[in-house]
């Protein structure tokens, strides 16, 4: 007698994961995104490895239904590989970019100063999860609202590469933009692909702190719109009087027509749809980042303290996930 047994999802979504993360690290991955189709003898080249192990690895993706071979041995990768990469960036960023909490869960709880100190994230695979998840579950509605703001002149804290202001200059050709960002590695990439779409003279790129804006605001000067996506909770709670200056800074930059645009997370959701990594991103972020989470009220709260009169509260459709858009 013959047992049928159900679909392991479980097991397909922990096998993409594996297999992007492998790809990604490789340098095979991007490659796959940004061509039609490849040939392994050309990948091989790009990537400085053997053929035949660029072969085995696409062959590898083929057999898990990743990507697909033509009849002249070049591969693609399969329609749904957007899909599945969107579901196995969720498990990427619990198991992975939070690794070091896990594998020294112990020395964090009892120790945590000496763990930071000692243990660290891996930043790259926190902003490749980050973007699996994110080009899905957070993006889009940001970019959306901003849209229809239809900004003349817009400021991104915290911009990373560029991507978000990238597209909106795009659209709305007599606007202009400043990237702001701590990272020199991400404003470099952010003055590169400013460069590459032809937007180098509507964007400017700052390499400073979200924090030091509190200070001196003449980065956001001229604003219409200011965004900050998932920025501000790494302010919480030690540098939470200066996110509070931050808001207020914000809010007399941008007058009487301005939007101030914040994605965050928020703690405990406890809907059906949102609870499981919900619960995720508030414990790690709690228990080991040692990041306060505001709640839907609280941030309400800040946003009418530093002088706004209305916020819009838009959901993501990443579980915890809020877009705050708040006008005077």
């Amino acid at each position: 007698m013959t047992t049928t047994y159900p679909t392991e999802p479980g097991g397909d979504l922990a096998t993409a994961a594996a297999f992007f993360e492998l790809g990604d690290r490789l340098g095979i991955l991007h490659l796959l995104e940004t061509n039609p189709h490849v040939r392994p003898d050309a990948v091989a080249g790009e990537v400085d490895l053997p053929e035949a192990n660029v072969r085995d690895y696409l062959e590898a993706m083929r057999h898990a239904g990743f990507a697909e071979a033509d009849d002249e041995g070049r591969y693609r990768l399969a329609d749904d590989y957007p899909d599945i990469r969107y579901q196995a960036g969720y498990v990427s960023w619990s198991m992975n970019a939070n690794r070091p909490y896990i594998e020294h869960a112990r020395e964090f709880l009892l120790d945590p100063d000496n763990a930071d100190r000692t243990y660290q994230r891996d930043l790259r695979q926190v902003a490749v999860a980050s973007e699996w998840i994110g080009r899905r579950a957070f993006y889009p509605a940001a970019l959306e609202a901003i849209i229809s703001l239809a900004p003349t002149r817009f400021v991104d804290l915290g911009a990373g590469s560029g991507r978000l202001l990238i597209d909106i200059l795009s659209r709305f050709p007599e606007s202009t933009g400043l990237a702001l960002d701590i990272s020199a590695g991400a404003c470099e990439q952010a003055e590169l692909q400013a460069k590459k779409a032809g937007l180098e003279d509507r964007l400017t790129v700052v390499c400073r702190s979200i924090q030091s804006v509190a200070d001196d605001p003449s980065v956001i000067a001229g604003a219409d719109v200011i965004h900050g996506g998932f920025v501000f909770h790494d302010m919480m709670p030690e540098d939470e009087e200066v996110a509070d200056r931050l808001l207020a800074r914000c809010r007399e930059t941008l007058g009487e027509r301005g939007t101030m645009a914040i994605s965050d997370v928020v703690p405990y959701r406890d809907e059906r749809r949102e609870r499981a990594f919900s619960a995720c991103t508030t414990y790690f972020h709690q228990a080991f980042m040692h990041r306060r989470l505001l709640t839907i009220d609280e941030w309400r709260e800040k946003f009418h303290n530093a002088g706004f009169g209305h916020v819009e509260v838009v959901q993501h459709r990443l579980p915890s996930g809020r877009l705050f858009l708040a006008t005077a």
